[in-house]
């Protein structure tokens, strides 16, 4: 075959620009209200804000060279419908723990009710293995795992240390799993188009 002209600059992918799972502070770097029909979000971007993974996802970022750019360091926090009902209570207590945390984590800090008053703070964050599975446009399945932010908890838990890294999350074996999305990047992050429910956050 003949030499081809791009293949000296071009840049090979590496498990490197997949992020470890582990414990990491955040900063939280934009925040944006997601009004959606099964329910609203706050949608967190944030980067890695200490450690060897500093700035990992403005690397990350910089480094994306197609027309498709995203940004890959998300978090979908979903809001309370406060409806009364048993799930909303589940996610209200979430919800709750989740901003308590932001409290803690951010001196002087108290959560105002305006989601725009979290941009620029320090969050703590578990990030973990996530499965997936589809068919890709060859018809052949593709399978295997994405780093996934699983959830906040406070910076000095991250900071302690004492903190466990969760369990790698599995397909549910009666999740779809051919349906177009949830296709991982060759760095290891899924996109995923808005709208999409927090089983799949990013």
């Amino acid at each position: 075959m003949r030499k081809l002209s791009g293949y000296e600059k071009a840049q090979a992918y590496s498990d490197t620009e997949r992020l470890p799972v582990g414990g990491y502070v955040l900063k939280i770097m934009d925040v944006k209200y997601q009004e959606n029909s099964w329910g609203d979000v706050i949608l967190l971007s944030f980067d890695i804000a200490e450690g060897e993974q500093k700035d990992f996802f403005s690397a990350n970022w910089k480094a994306q060279t197609g027309e498709d750019k995203k940004w890959k360091g998300t978090y979908r926090l979903h809001v309370p419908k406060d409806d009364g009902s048993e799930q909303d209570n589940w996610t209200m207590r979430r919800f709750k723990t989740v901003m308590g945390a932001f409290e803690d984590s951010n001196s002087g800090y108290h959560w105002n009710w305006d989601e725009q008053s979290l941009k620029g703070k320090l969050i703590g964050a578990l990030f973990n293995n996530k499965e997936y599975s589809f068919e890709d446009n060859s018809k052949n399945n593709r399978h295997g795992f994405f780093t996934n932010c699983h959830s906040l908890v406070t910076v000095e838990k991250i900071c302690s240390g004492k903190f466990e890294i969760p369990a790698d999350t599995l397909l549910k074996e009666n999740r779809q799993q051919n349906s177009g999305y949830g296709k991982p990047d060759a760095d290891g992050f899924m996109n995923i188009p808005d709208g999409i429910d927090e089983e799949l956050p990013f």
